[in-house]
């Protein structure tokens, strides 16, 4: 399945479109105003949740935690490299997504057991952070485009720290 993940350009909280291939919106996500950390909820666009996205505060990495039907289901690390940015979504059993690329970039692929069932590609010509993201079929979609946001707010939060 083919996404398109648009971050909304005047909105005071990180929030995102998702369109499918034919250009519907599909999902939205909404930060939360005013608390400690992100906290995001994925939901379609009746407004009805799917997830939530709740950032782990005092890690020595940046770690969040994905609920789904308010159980926990899956965390998004980002992993200690000397030279490489590599991040994990750690789900449960032994199906990790192991998430590489060029973040700089902001090109990056998920991979669990060693094939590749996700690619994320960064349209620079846009006002607003704008991604395409590619899932095959039979993947957990909303997994995927949810560690896809908790990964532009992460470089985001590391591209404001490096100018400072």
């Amino acid at each position: 399945m083919r996404y398109l993940l648009k971050q909304k350009m005047w909105s005071f909280t990180d929030s995102f479109n998702i369109y499918n291939a034919n250009q519907q919106a599909v999902y939205q996500v909404k930060g939360k105003p005013f608390s400690w950390g992100d906290q995001l909820s994925f939901q379609d666009m009746s407004g009805r949740e799917l997830a939530t996205i709740s950032q782990k505060l005092f890690t020595f990495m940046p770690k969040y935690e994905l609920y789904k039907d308010g159980q926990l289901f899956a965390e998004i690390i980002k992993e200690f490299s000397w030279f490489r940015s590599q991040f994990t979504l750690d789900v449960p059993g032994p199906n990790d997504y192991a998430i590489t690329g060029s973040f700089w970039e902001r090109e990056y692929t998920f991979v669990r057991q060693k094939q590749v069932v996700a690619t994320v590609s960064k349209k620079f010509w846009s006002w607003a952070d704008t991604y395409g993201v590619d899932i095959l079929d039979g993947e957990d979609d909303i997994a995927i485009l949810a560690t896809v946001v908790v990964i532009d707010l992460v470089l985001h939060d590391e591209d404001g720290r490096s100018t400072q």
